[in-house]
């Protein structure tokens, strides 16, 4: 089930995390929490590091910014 894509993870209105690869309509997965989405990404991908959005915001950035995982 690896695949070469690079993957996002983002947090829905709803509270759910979104494993979504780069360019894609849909995600390949939603989760809980932002801890098992990272995980899933990591499945899909072992070699890629996903971009995590922020789900706070903090001094040094805002939620609408993307983190290395």
């Amino acid at each position: 089930m690896a695949t070469d894509k690079h993957y996002f993870i983002e947090q829905n209105d709803d509270g759910k995390f979104a494993v979504r690869a780069k360019g894609s309509q849909r995600a390949s997965g939603l989760c809980k929490t932002q801890k098992q989405a990272e995980a899933l990404a990591k499945k899909l991908n072992p070699g890629d590091k996903p971009n995590v959005e922020r789900v706070r915001n903090t001094k040094s950035g805002h939620r609408d910014q993307w983190r290395s995982e």
